[in-house]
């Protein structure tokens, strides 16, 4: 504050006689013109670009306002103001904003790499600390999530971008995972068959990869199956649950009992 009073302190304007009113207006109104064409000629530069559409629009926003500033120096410089304290006032000024805009100035920084790496975009499932999601939006200040359960979740883009992102619709394919129990009394094909039959019943899986069905572990009193499959990112949930059922319901026609924990006691008669 002290810094900022001493630099106000320092501005003296001069008054304008005619001839430097009239110098003034023309400052002004070719600084105007000339904002107008480079704008056009960077905006038209800018649109032959891969660069995303709304780093374009920061971009040209940017240029705007630094163009601005060069004017309203130019104007300032016509009425008086010396350079030195010019430069004061803008220096205090520029650091009074940067300590009060940390981290937005951080979350914008973010939301320009994401923008400009794209590890996801709009209509993509991601997870990130935990919260999983749809992207709906990205900003330079945060970005929109929509989650299974409907909720909306906004993530400060300087977490985002620093943070580890599991991208499940980059590939354009999602796998389903399902891990059944059957008793050790079973027979391995009879159950891998029952689960290629509630495999067939499900709908939306992808042919390649083909879905695959492995005896993975024996566990205390049952063998645990792992079956994978690959569906559309947006079928996804459809795939999932349907395949719960399907399996429940191929196990039942198939007589093969799909185990839970439980305790059998023997009792041993006493022959003596």
């Amino acid at each position: 504050m002290a810094n900022l009073t001493e630099a106000l302190s320092q501005v003296k304007l001069q008054p304008l006689n005619l001839s430097g009113f009239i110098y003034l207006v023309l400052t002004v109104v070719i600084g105007l013109f000339v904002i107008k064409i480079l704008q056009k000629v960077v905006r038209r530069l800018l649109s032959n670009t891969k660069l995303d559409i709304r780093i374009q629009k920061y971009l040209l926003s940017g240029l705007k306002t630094v163009l601005y500033v060069i004017l309203i120096i130019a104007v300032l410089e016509r009425l008086g103001l010396n350079s030195s304290s010019l430069v004061a006032l803008l220096s205090v000024a520029a650091l009074g904003l940067t300590l009060a805009a940390e981290d937005i100035l951080g979350n914008m920084a973010g939301g320009l790499v994401i923008l400009t790496a794209r590890p996801f975009i709009i209509g993509d499932y991601i997870e990130v600390d935990g919260t999983a999601g749809t992207v709906e939006e990205i900003s330079l200040n945060h970005t929109k999530l929509i989650t299974p359960d409907g909720l909306t979740a906004l993530i400060p883009n300087r977490t985002l971008s620093a943070a580890k992102v599991t991208n499940y619709t980059a590939l354009g394919r999602r796998r389903v995972a399902w891990k059944v129990t059957a008793s050790y009394d079973a027979p391995t094909e009879a159950v891998r068959a029952a689960c290629r039959s509630a495999l067939e019943r499900t709908e939306h899986l992808l042919a390649d990869p083909a879905p695959s069905v492995y005896l993975s572990s024996y566990g205390s009193s049952s063998i645990e199956y792992s079956i994978y499959c690959w569906t559309a990112p947006e079928h996804y949930w459809d795939a999932y649950y349907q395949l719960a059922e399907s399996l429940r319901a191929a196990f039942a026609e198939a007589g093969v009992e799909m185990t839970y924990d439980h305790l059998n006691v023997h009792i041993v008669e006493n022959r003596e």
